[in-house]
């Protein structure tokens, strides 16, 4: 049985160095993914790590090679004059 440790918004916040406020509402809107334990939101020392970029996820890297293409598609033209540079 695989044991996860928690830590609550307030620590991450602490952590990150951002209010709780900050940590809740990107909780709230899905940024963090968080389980809720009675009243008090937790996050997984996974989810930490991905964070903190510790380790790169499977989601993670879809978000990276999305922002690339993205890049790549709006400044493609500048880069390749760039690299000629």
């Amino acid at each position: 049985m695989v044991h996860e440790k928690y830590i609550t918004i307030p620590e991450l916040a602490k952590l990150l160095g951002v209010s709780r406020i900050a940590v809740y509402k990107r909780v709230k809107k899905g940024q963090i993914p968080a389980e809720k334990i009675g009243k008090t939101y937790v996050i997984t020392d996974r989810t930490i790590a991905d964070i903190l970029g510790k380790e790169l996820t499977s989601r993670g890297k879809e978000r990276i090679d999305a922002a690339v293409r993205r890049t790549v598609r709006e400044y493609g033209e500048v880069l390749k004059q760039l690299a000629k540079g």
